[in-house]
């Protein structure tokens, strides 16, 4: 069987921003991840990326589920991003 998995690409960038999050359980890194567990949700690759999320979602102690209802939470209260020139919140979605 050949292997099919592909390479995202802002796995390097998120590799990083990952090794950033893991390290404390705060409101902005609370979004972040669920942010990359929606960005690599069944992309076809990434399994490192997706087992440390994974991994991080059980050290914290939280449910995928548990997670988005934070983010969501979190992001009503807005201003969790930093702010634009034209103050708009600056997000990384792609």
């Amino acid at each position: 069987m050949k292997n099919t998995d592909q390479t995202h690409p802002r796995e390097t960038v998120d590799t990083f921003v990952i090794r950033k999050i893991q390290e404390e359980k705060s409101d902005y890194n609370i979004v972040e991840l669920a942010r990359l567990r929606i960005r690599y949700h069944n992309f076809p690759g990434a399994r490192k990326i997706q087992q440390d999320l994974d991994r991080i979602l059980q050290d914290w102690g939280l449910t995928e589920e548990e997670l988005f209802a934070l983010s969501r939470d979190i992001h009503s209260q807005g201003n969790i991003y930093r702010r634009t020139r034209d103050g708009e919140e600056q997000q990384d979605w792609s």
